[in-house]
């Protein structure tokens, strides 16, 4: 028994010195700020002396990138480290089921001895208990209340520079925002070409630069916090934003405003073996969200998963990183108008538009409370914008970008049809289908099906059965989107499929094609009678785009007043209000569909925008 005793004690000891052995990690998250708003960074007006420190003393990485430009979505893939799009969980604010074999990496750091601490950001976008991920998870949880001996991994979030805070009901100075007068003369900043010169953004712009250094105040009382419990030299802290932002045409937007973001890791001199680089330099390695899970394993000692779908780009299990980063979005609170991917180097940036029928402005919702979107929506109205201000508000929109944001970091020329760039464009064209096929896109599938999928297992295994014809639907996305009139006939033939993915993209090709597919309004209107809604739905709309109104608007009143699926509704809201056919269908039905809640009745709020 004595022998069982000191035995026992021996292993604890080894088990307490093999954590103290270990880094403790701890990740600083802003929110909805792209790169550019930090000093570090080359805003010469930025105020971010904390941020630009731990720079100084750490690794700054050049290009990292969110995967996703909105924060629920980034974050998914930021916990499971796989992307949202593979998964069935790219929609913003949805709480579809996945699979139970995908594990998130806290569950793998706690499994090795790691205390996991969240304060307090969760929003995870899957059917979950946000806080069962974590040892302690909420605004009072810190790594200070771990057990003796443990290392510990903690993610402290910011919200302090979150797009809300230049919403007009925001009150001045609340809850650590700095004052609506801003300190910074609004006419002493230089504005990206994309955006409109007015007063309302120009004083957007400069508030917001004020928020920043509130929120760079924020970093620099954490870091200190560390400084103070002597912990500082066994720390390794990696700060970075959760996405792109804040004002018109960055957050919501796969530019390179609405994904890359501010990454720098500092390391202690413990540690400084594991940094890529010496204190106060740079890294051009590209990352992103999908790498961060491996990473904090990798860092830990531990092996990342092979379900993980990104690479380590620090620690034992570093690897080299892919040729691309992937991006994407879709579904942006209740606008359900865009379906785009994209693939950046660091320096080119290609992005495809699946729905080049569809522009890609907000109107209203959520981020119109910004003053400065308001007033770029009443010049857009009146025809006051130039063509790079309006440029995406029009339609159809392109169905390919390619931009060089070397040359042109605020991306509004368009290289997609200079033959300079045509290799380039193809090669990055095959590697986001590449990546699609990859990890089986599911964005293929229109949300209106996601309800019924979810009901009786997951999108995940839906797209994965070996029934679901990826390649042939994949093809078929891009043949309807490309527009040639040349391949209707392939579209008329996909209508005719027995499965519903194939159809909805053959009747959406049709959309695309208007007056141009016109000989497919029969079977169109045979499909207003599918036994899938997003079929009908889709139906419905090409029909109403070749200049069957009638059609369109019957085939639309139906469907919202039978259905009780909130996505279902949501997609013909939508689709509605884009075809400008709102004022013909009965505010009645408009009213049935709101009580849906949720996402339909913030629509049905919006009308008739």
């Amino acid at each position: 028994m004595k022998r069982i005793v000191i035995l026992l004690t021996l292993l604890a000891v080894i088990g307490t010195a093999d954590a103290q052995d270990r880094p403790n990690i701890l990740w600083l998250t802003s929110e909805d700020n792209s790169h550019h708003w930090i000093g570090c960074y080359g805003n010469e007006n930025a105020t971010t002396p904390h941020i630009d420190k731990l720079a100084a003393e750490g690794v700054r990485y050049r290009f990292a990138y969110a995967n996703a430009a909105v924060c629920a979505v980034a974050r998914f893939t930021m916990i499971t480290g796989r992307y949202a799009c593979s998964m069935g969980t790219q929609n913003m604010r949805s709480r579809y089921p996945i699979p139970e074999q995908f594990k998130t990496y806290p569950s793998y750091l706690r499994n090795a001895g790691y205390y996991c601490v969240n304060r307090s950001k969760t929003d995870y976008n899957f059917k979950t208990n946000d806080k069962s991920h974590w040892d302690e998870c909420g605004g009072s949880a810190h790594w200070k209340n771990r057990p003796a001996g443990k290392p510990f991994f903690a993610v402290f979030n910011t919200t302090i520079s979150h797009e809300s805070s230049l919403f007009k009901n925001k009150s001045s100075g609340k809850k650590g925002r700095s004052p609506r007068k801003p300190s910074r003369d609004p006419a002493s900043v230089t504005l990206p070409p994309y955006l409109p010169d007015t007063p309302e953004i120009r004083q957007d712009w400069v508030t917001y630069m004020d928020i920043i250094t509130t929120m760079d105040k924020q970093i620099g009382d954490w870091i200190k916090e560390l400084e103070d419990a002597g912990l500082m030299e066994n720390t390794i802290v990696i700060y970075y934003s959760d996405h792109g932002g804040i004002l018109p045409r960055a957050k919501r937007y796969i530019y390179d405003t609405g994904t890359h973001v501010p990454m720098i890791v500092r390391y202690p001199k413990k540690w400084e073996h594991l940094a890529p680089g010496k204190a106060g330099t740079t890294s051009d390695r590209t990352v992103s969200f999908i790498d961060l899970p491996p990473t904090a394993l990798s860092l830990a000692g531990v092996e990342p998963p092979k379900q993980m779908q990104g690479r380590a780009f620090l620690g034992e299990h570093k690897r080299e990183a892919e040729l691309y980063v992937f991006l994407f979005g879709q579904r942006f609170d209740a606008r359900m108008l865009r379906f785009v991917r994209a693939v950046t180097d660091g320096r080119y940036r290609y992005i495809r538009n699946f729905h080049p029928h569809r522009h890609r402005g907000i109107l209203t919702g959520y981020p119109y409370g910004q003053i400065g979107w308001q007033s770029f929506y009443a010049l857009q109205k009146a025809g006051k914008t130039s063509p790079e201000q309006s440029a995406f508000w029009k339609i159809p929109q392109p169905a390919e970008e390619l931009y060089d944001t070397q040359s042109d970091p605020w991306e509004v020329k368009n290289l997609a049809s200079d033959p300079m760039h045509r290799q380039l464009l193809n090669k990055m064209h095959q590697a986001t289908l590449e990546k699609m096929r990859e990890i089986r896109d599911t964005g293929l599938v229109p949300e209106s099906m996601y309800n019924e999928l979810s009901a009786s297992g997951t999108i995940y295994d839906y797209v994965h059965d070996k029934k679901f014809p990826y390649d042939d639907i994949l093809q078929l996305a891009v043949t309807a989107g490309d527009g040639d009139l040349k391949t209707v006939s392939k579209l008329r033939e996909a209508m005719k499929s027995e499965h519903p993915v194939l159809r909805y993209w053959g009747a959406l090709g049709c959309t695309i094609r208007g007056n141009g597919a016109k000989g497919a309004a029969g079977q169109l209107k045979k499909l207003q009678n599918d036994s899938v809604a997003a079929v009908r739905i889709a139906a419905s709309e090409a029909l109403a785009a070749q200049g069957d109104r009638e059609a369109g608007v019957k085939g639309f009143t139906t469907i919202l007043s039978a259905t009780k699926d909130d996505m279902v509704a949501l997609e013909a809201m939508n689709i509605v209000a884009a075809l400008g056919i709102t004022g013909e269908i009965p505010k009645a039905v408009f009213d049935q569909a709101a009580r849906l809640g949720g996402y339909p009745k913030r629509m049905a709020a919006d009308y008739p925008n």
